[in-house]
């Protein structure tokens, strides 16, 4: 149960951004002023003292990013996988530790038995050629959005991300459901990164990924496709292109895909049954 996810002590204060001088060349003027950048920090994960993979991340929602990557890479199904974790600053980094039910644990150590070694951000903690191209599971949801409600998601997305409105420099994933808006938004400045926060964010508060569309602040890569599969939604928004792979396996998947959605326009891809056009 959730209950169980705990940090073993409090999180030391880090800042998601920092500020730095610059020199702007305006008009053929020059301006002496400061900008803010966000942070950076490399941020292991860990299960059962061995480590995994290593990103570089924004250092905040880590609880959310651990419980997310643990899903989307398909290491726990469900929150009831996960017995604890507990999150370790140091000079460094940050090392979130990891500790599964015996099952799910019993299963991880057989498949990194066959691992090469941990990996960075990317394709993560992958050990085949098979495995990066794996078959994104079926989506199941009924969920339907009027071209308004695209709108919506995409204004809620570019409105609530304050990370992203100081720097100009993160990603944003949300969770948006029709009727109730924007239920859940996470940044970092990895797209993977931040869609991983997003989707242990819904896996800690019990929310069905079936109800909501998935919105993001990028393109559509194929990993940003399977993670969808993988939280359960039906619709992914994005403000940017989707790749050819990535549109192959949406339409295997289930998926469908609404890409270059910016202001009132956007194309669908895939799946266009879920859209109706017709509420204008």
């Amino acid at each position: 149960m959730a209950e169980r996810v705990v940090e073993t002590e409090p999180l030391a204060e880090r800042s998601t951004s920092v500020t730095v001088p610059r020199i702007r060349w305006r008009q053929a003027r020059r301006i002496n002023d400061v900008r803010h950048v966000p942070e950076e920090v490399a941020i292991a994960f860990s299960y059962a003292g061995s480590t995994h993979a290593v990103m570089m991340a924004t250092p905040a929602d880590l609880m959310d990013f651990a419980l997310g990557f643990s899903l989307t890479e398909g290491i726990v199904s469900t929150i009831d996988d996960v017995d604890r974790i507990e999150v370790v600053h140091d000079d460094h980094g940050i090392d979130v530790q990891i500790w599964l039910r015996a099952e799910k644990g019993d299963a991880l150590i057989a498949r990194r038995r066959h691992m090469a070694g941990p990996v960075g951000c990317g394709l993560c903690g992958i050990e085949s050629i098979d495995q990066a191209m794996r078959t994104a599971p079926p989506v199941q949801s009924t969920l339907n959005m009027s071209a308004n409600h695209v709108a919506e998601a995409t204004a809620a997305l570019n409105a609530q991300q304050p990370l992203h409105q100081i720097t100009r420099a993160v990603h944003g994933a949300g969770f948006f459901m029709p009727g109730a808006g924007m239920v859940a938004i996470r940044e970092d400045v990895g797209r993977h990164n931040a869609l991983d926060k997003l989707a242990g964010a819904l896996l800690a508060s019990g929310h069905r990924g079936g109800d909501g569309a998935v919105v993001v602040s990028s393109r559509v890569s194929v990993e940003m496709v399977q993670k969808t599969a993988l939280i359960g939604s039906g619709i992914l928004i994005a403000i940017s292109a989707p790749t050819a792979l990535a549109l192959r396996v949406a339409q295997d998947a289930g998926i469908t895909v609404v890409a270059l959605a910016r202001g009132e326009d956007f194309e669908v891809f895939t799946h266009p049954k879920r859209i109706d056009f017709g509420q204008v």
